[in-house]
């Protein structure tokens, strides 16, 4: 499935046909190039679910966990993750990715390359491609 956008405004407006391509998968490998715009996907995607509060990147802390409720108003968790730093996939496990990846709770990684080999079968990719100053196409695999 693919989505374009023109400006990153677009972004909230496109979410529920993100979780639909998403077919219910919640272990997210996050793609693109610097500035393509993964942690403003971020923000749309946890504002649409209801997080409160600020949404940041988590190149220097790694893992931010944000909360939100459910339609039921049980509490549910967003897991969100910044790779790029990491040297190897042993970095990751002392961050506790595994238990992330195995929870029931959105897990999204920005530059995921290092774990591939450790994400769930069924987890999505989602690529972000840069086609313009302000224009995007999410791909989502």
């Amino acid at each position: 499935m693919q989505i374009e956008v023109n400006h990153p405004s677009e972004l909230s407006s496109v979410i529920p046909a993100v979780l639909e391509g998403l077919q219910g998968r919640r272990k997210i490998a996050l793609y693109g190039e610097m500035g393509a715009g993964k942690t403003t996907f971020v923000k749309a995607f946890c504002e649409y679910l209801g997080v409160q509060g600020n949404t940041a990147s988590p190149t220097f802390s790694l893992v931010n966990q944000y909360r939100y409720a459910l339609p039921d108003d049980q509490e549910a968790f967003f897991h969100h993750l910044d790779l790029y730093r990491l040297r190897n996939a042993s970095e990751a496990f002392d961050i506790g990715l595994e238990d992330m990846l195995y929870d029931p709770w959105y897990c999204v990684i920005e530059w995921p390359q290092i774990v591939e080999s450790m994400l769930p079968p069924d987890a999505a990719k989602i690529n972000i491609e840069i086609l313009g100053e302000t224009s995007r196409r999410i791909l989502i695999l």
